[in-house]
């Protein structure tokens, strides 16, 4: 079951949800800002229990209807982002507009409010995770791999993925090639831990129970 939170922007949010989370008895398969992929589906009692444990972090669960939108966005980036090599015809934001049967500017408020980053920049970030596929696994130079993702250049590919990664797409590829051992997946790796996320404090200092499984 997939559900979306509002307010997660931090790697501290991520970590608070999953203790949440750990402390209801509930497993999740993976939880990222903004999202959350769980292994069982809520009874009502649980979402509410789960709402009420966010909102002591300045957390929310979104409603259903907010969230399956949120879905659907994240879905047509990714379809426009795997099928880059063909041109859409229209621009991105008519494109989504079109599929969603709603304003972009709605679309684009709702994204940026629940996932804590613009359409843009989530359809960037997934554009640089290509790029780091094709780095390490074709044989493809930058200027092939520019094309195939629909880059007006090779400068303006390295642009982003520099801004994102903290390399150069070249620095990158030598990784791969050996020369240093570890090859970060962002600009600043982070190492999470299971203690109480800082500055992340539980308003309320009543521990949660666990309310069974599904």
């Amino acid at each position: 079951m997939r559900i979306f939170i509002k307010n997660m922007v931090s790697q501290r949010c991520k970590m608070a949800v999953k203790d949440v989370l750990n402390k209801m008895g509930l497993h999740f398969i993976f939880v990222e800002l903004g999202e959350v992929e769980l292994m069982e589906t809520l009874l009502p009692e649980q979402r509410e229990q789960l709402n009420k444990a966010l909102e002591g972090y300045g957390l929310e669960l979104m409603n259903d209807k907010r969230a399956e939108k949120i879905a659907r966005i994240k879905d047509i980036v990714k379809e426009v982002v795997e099928m880059s090599e063909e041109t859409i015809p229209v621009n991105f934001s008519v494109y989504l507009s079109g599929k969603m049967g709603y304003p972009y500017t709605f679309l684009a408020a709702i994204f940026s409010e629940v996932q804590g980053t613009p359409i843009e920049q989530y359809m960037i970030a997934l554009k640089v995770e290509r790029i780091k596929e094709m780095i390490l696994y074709s044989d493809l130079n930058m200027t092939e791999i520019a094309w195939k993702l629909n880059y007006s250049s090779v400068a303006h590919l390295s642009g982003q993925f520099k801004k994102v990664t903290g390399l150069t797409p070249t620095h990158f590829r030598k990784l791969k090639e050996g020369k240093q051992a570890l090859i970060p997946l962002s600009g600043n790796l982070i190492t999470e831990t299971t203690k109480e996320p800082e500055g992340m404090t539980p308003r309320t200092g009543k521990e949660l129970k666990p309310i069974g499984n599904v």
